[in-house]
C-alpha cells in the first residue's frame, strides 16, 4: 500500500513538473529596454524624413522611395521585441502555481470518482481476516461466513495462492468456498489443480462430482460417475459417494440402480436421522415409477375399448377434482426467498403412499398466486387426485428442481382435506426448513 502512495507522488510531481516548468523556464534572448526601443523608433522616424527629403529634392523617384519605405518598416519590426517586453517572471509564477493547482485538484476528483480504492480496502481486509476465515470456514468455530465474507475469503484465497505458488489445502479451499458462491467455473478449475497434484484425494472428488451434478449436463453426470466409481473402489461404505450416484441414476431415469443406492442408504442410517424420511420416501417414489413404468408396458399389450368414452370419464374426473389454491407468502419469509426458486404446489393422501397425487411447477411466479390442481396433473396414471378422499396440499419454493425439501426452501402445509368438500383453499407458506 505505501508503495502505492509513494509511486502516486511521484507520478503527482512528475506531472506538476511537466505543467510549472514551461511557465518558469527563461528565454535565452537578448532583452530589450524600453529606451532602446525608442531609439530604435527615432531611428526609424528619422529614416523616414531622410527619405522624405532625398524625394523632394528628386534624387530618387517615387518607386524607391516606397520601396526604401517598406525596407525601414521591416527592419524596426525584425529588431522590434514587444512582446518579450511584457512578459512578467510574477506572472509566469501565479500561471505556474494555477496550473499545478488544477492538476492536482482535477486528478483527486477524478481518481475519487473511477478509482478502486474501495476494492483496494477490500483486499487489504480480506487479507488481514484471512486466518479468521479459515477458521471460521474449516474448524466450524464461530458465525458461519455470510455472503460477503465467503467472497472476501475468496479473493483472499486467490492472492495467496498468486503470492506463494500451489498450494493444495488452498486449492481445495477456495473450490469449495467457489461452490458456496455457486461459481462453478472457478469451483472446477480449483478442484482441477488439486488433483493435478493428488488424484487420489477423495473429498475433492466426491466435492468436484457435486460441482459436476449442478450443471445438469448428460457429459459431466458422465464424468462425476466416473469419479464416485474411483471413491468406492477405495471406499465401498463411502455414504456420500453412494447418495451422489444414487442422484445421478435418479436423473437418468435409471430407478433400479437409484433405488439400490437408496436403499444402502437408508440401511446405514439411523431411523431418528433427519434424512431418513426423505429418502424413505424417494425409495417409495421410486418404487411407484417402477411400477407405473410396468403397468405402462402391460397396458400396450392390451386393447382399450371405447376409448372416446373413457376420454370423456377422464375428463369428467378431471374437473370434478378440481381445487383452486391461492398462495400467499409469509412477510417475514420474502427476504429468505431462495435465488430463482421454483414453486411446487402438490397434494398428497392423508395416508397412503408418499407420491404425490398432483403437482404444478412453477419457475415464474408472483405472490399471492392462484394454482389449479386436479387429475390432468398427476405424475403418475392411476395415482390421481380424485383416487382419494382425504389429503394434504403443500406449496414449496424450491432451491432445485426436485420436489423432495431440503435445507432452506420455504413451505406452507395445510391440514387433513376432505377433497369431494374442498373446492378452494388459501394456503400460506410460512415455514423456513431447516
Amino acid at each position: 500500500m505505501i508503495l502505492m502512495w509513494v509511486a502516486f507522488a511521484l507520478l503527482t510531481l512528475l506531472a506538476v513538473a511537466f505543467v510549472a516548468l514551461p511557465f518558469l523556464s527563461k528565454e535565452r534572448v537578448q532583452s530589450l529596454t524600453y529606451n532602446a526601443n525608442s531609439e530604435l523608433i527615432a531611428i526609424y522616424h528619422q529614416r523616414l524624413g531622410e527619405l522624405a527629403g532625398e524625394l523632394a529634392n528628386q534624387r530618387i523617384d517615387q518607386v524607391n522611395h516606397d520601396e526604401s519605405v517598406v525596407e525601414v518598416k521591416r527592419r524596426l519590426l525584425n529588431e522590434l521585441s514587444p512582446e518579450k517586453s511584457l512578459m512578467s517572471k510574477g506572472n509566469n509564477r501565479i500561471f505556474a502555481f494555477t496550473g499545478s493547482a488544477f492538476l492536482v485538484v482535477f486528478t483527486a476528483i477524478f481518481y475519487t470518482a473511477t478509482g478502486s480504492q474501495q476494492q483496494l480496502q477490500n483486499w487489504h481486509t480480506a487479507m488481514d481476516n484471512l486466518p479468521a476465515y479459515g477458521e471460521r470456514a474449516v474448524m466450524q468455530q464461530g458465525e458461519p461466513l455470510t455472503q460477503n465474507e465467503l467472497q472476501a475469503f475468496a479473493l483472499g484465497l486467490r492472492t495467496k495462492l498468486a503470492q506463494n505458488g500451489d498450494d493444495q489445502v488452498a486449492w481445495m479451499l477456495l473450490g469449495r468456498v467457489a461452490m458456496s458462491l455457486n461459481e462453478l467455473d472457478m469451483a472446477q478449475q480449483s478442484f482441477d489443480k488439486v488433483l493435478r497434484m493428488d488424484p487420489d484425494n477423495m473429498s475433492v472428488l466426491i466435492s468436484y462430482s457435486q460441482v459436476l451434478l449442478l450443471d445438469g449436463s448428460e457429459a459431466n453426470m458422465t464424468r462425476a460417475a466416473g469419479m464416485l466409481s474411483k471413491v468406492l473402489k477405495a471406499d465401498p461404505t463411502n455414504l456420500d459417494a453412494i447418495s451422489l450416484l444414487a442422484l445421478i441414476a435418479y436423473e437418468r431415469h435409471d430407478w433400479l440402480q437409484a433405488k439400490a443406492a437408496f436403499e444402502v442408504l437408508l440401511n446405514s442410517m439411523d431411523e431418528q436421522d433427519s434424512r431418513y424420511s426423505m429418502i424413505a420416501q424417494r425409495v417409495t417414489e421410486i418404487e411407484q415409477k417402477i411400477a407405473a413404468e410396468n403397468s405402462e408396458q402391460n397396458a400396450q399389450l392390451t386393447p382399450v375399448a371405447q376409448p372416446h368414452a373413457q376420454g370423456e370419464k377422464d375428463n369428467s374426473n378431471a374437473a370434478t377434482s378440481a381445487i383452486n389454491i391461492t398462495i400467499e407468502l409469509a412477510p417475514q419469509l420474502v427476504d429468505k426467498q431462495p435465488e430463482q426458486g421454483i414453486l411446487f404446489v402438490f397434494a398428497k393422501a392423508a395416508s397412503g403412499p408418499a407420491m404425490p397425487l398432483a403437482v404444478v411447477k412453477l419457475t415464474d411466479y408472483r405472490f399471492p398466486i392462484t394454482v389449479q390442481l386436479s387429475d390432468s396433473n398427476a405424475m403418475v396414471a392411476g395415482l390421481t387426485l380424485s383416487s382419494v378422499e382425504e389429503i394434504t396440499l403443500t406449496a414449496r419454493i424450491s432451491k432445485d428442481a426436485s420436489v423432495m425439501p431440503s435445507t432452506g426452501e420455504l413451505e406452507g402445509r395445510s391440514a387433513v382435506l376432505k377433497r369431494s368438500q374442498t373446492k378452494a383453499y388459501d394456503l400460506l407458506i410460512n415455514e423456513l426448513i431447516p
